[in-house]
């Protein structure tokens, strides 16, 4: 079995730590419940300039580190990854982020996941000719059993696997959203996540 894993508020709570880290650079107090849009210039009310300043910041590699697991992601991989299930860590996180992003992973036990730095949100802008470790036409090559998900802007990139069973992690900003087919399924914690691929692979026999 395959399964795609979004790294950021899927892994670890990078909005709670954009909340603070937006307090700090620019004194707007939004606390992470508010966070009602998946993009963070509209949710925290930044110009372009303050925009580009804010994800830069939180692209350094002491930040990335610091970023907190969500509960139960690391031991539901690895259990995943001993039964011998395939899991990609696909994120929107540019290439010069790659780096701290393995080694985040490395110290929660996660070593056995493959990585992959994929330009879902054209975030080019902030940090100048980005590059990327996955190009679409070779992402599109790739195929998928399940996929956890937080952010609507992503599922656009599902659309050529019908089958795929989409958890998508439950999140402020995506409490609104309108799932685009019966596929999609709203998880609460990664320990719901577990059981409902628990309860696929034992009735698909994957």
């Amino acid at each position: 079995m395959k399964i795609y894993v979004d790294f950021d508020d899927c892994l670890c709570e990078t909005a709670r730590s954009f909340s603070e880290l937006a307090a700090e650079m620019f004194g707007k107090k939004v606390p992470y419940e508010k966070i009602r849009y998946f993009d963070l210039d509209k949710s925290f009310d930044l110009n372009d300039e303050q925009f580009e300043q804010f994800m830069i910041r939180g692209h350094q590699p002491e930040v990335l580190l610091s970023y907190k697991e969500t509960p139960g992601a690391s031991e539901t991989i690895n259990e995943w990854l001993s039964l011998g299930h395939e899991v990609s860590v696909i994120t929107g996180r540019p290439f010069s982020a790659y780096e701290p992003s393995r080694l985040w992973l490395d110290r929660h036990g996660l070593q056995n996941a493959g990585l992959y730095c994929l330009n879902k949100y054209g975030r080019d802008s902030f940090i100048k000719n980005s590059d990327f470790s996955l190009e679409m036409d070779d992402y599109y090559k790739m195929a998928f059993d399940y996929a956890v998900e937080d952010s609507p802007k992503a599922f656009r990139f599902f659309g050529h696997l019908p089958n795929l069973k989409v958890l998508v992690f439950d999140r402020p900003w995506n409490r609104e959203c309108e799932f685009p087919n019966e596929n999609y399924r709203r998880c609460f914690d990664w320990k719901s996540i577990r059981n409902i691929v628990s309860k696929g692979t034992s009735v698909t026999g994957q």
